[in-house]
């Protein structure tokens, strides 16, 4: 189905959340370094420059306050994009052979981008965001209460366990990002679309 010309590529829902979504990861990345260093789970460290709180209590008190911001604007999203069709019309359906088209056109560096349509990688990449921060979220909480949430602890296998899960979540949306800012570098209209709607091609 053709895109209404009329519709904008973002509506206001989208730019809004997202713009918010971009400063809540910044901070939530940012403090949840400096819990990471105050217990590392590899044999290494953030520099402080990277990180937020300036110690373990103010990091968490960081974290913990805009787990809070992300949590309401991540449902007001999920709650716009069920209701208004967004996750039925421009992330499904995904299919395979689709997605291996479009993985091959990519690797050979033919892949178009057409503004204000969602191709198959951009698809997979942005369901495989969403699972990973109900990921982060499940094993975070199982982190923050392991006493009042033992099953979901145990779910993980174990607090330790499940704090390898958080920091392993953390570092696939650190790389969706990275990805994310390239391909804005590579189609700079993108940004553009995000902050004033943009408009189908």
């Amino acid at each position: 189905m053709k895109p209404n010309a009329s519709r904008p590529v973002h509506r206001w829902p989208v730019r809004i959340t997202h713009w918010i979504n971009l400063f809540a990861m910044v901070c939530m990345f940012m403090s949840g370094w400096e819990i990471y260093n105050a217990s590392p789970l590899f044999d290494f460290r953030f520099p402080p420059q990277m990180t937020l709180g300036g110690w373990l209590g103010g990091a968490i008190g960081w974290h913990l306050a805009v787990m809070w911001l992300l949590a309401l604007n991540a449902t007001c999203y999920l709650l716009w994009s069920l209701f208004s069709g967004h996750f039925r019309r421009d992330l499904l359906p995904l299919r395979v052979g689709a997605l291996r088209q479009d993985i091959w056109l990519a690797l050979t560096l033919r892949l178009r981008h057409r503004h204000g349509h969602y191709n198959a990688i951009q698809k997979l990449m942005y369901l495989g965001v969403l699972a990973l921060g109900l990921l982060l979220v499940l094993s975070g909480l199982a982190i923050w209460k392991p006493v009042q949430l033992q099953g979901l602890v145990a779910l993980f296998g174990g607090f330790d366990f499940a704090r390898y899960v958080h920091f392993f979540a953390m570092v696939g949306i650190g790389l969706f990002v990275a990805i994310h800012v390239f391909m804005v570098i590579v189609v700079p209209k993108t940004l553009w679309a995000m902050i004033t709607g943009g408009k189908h091609e």
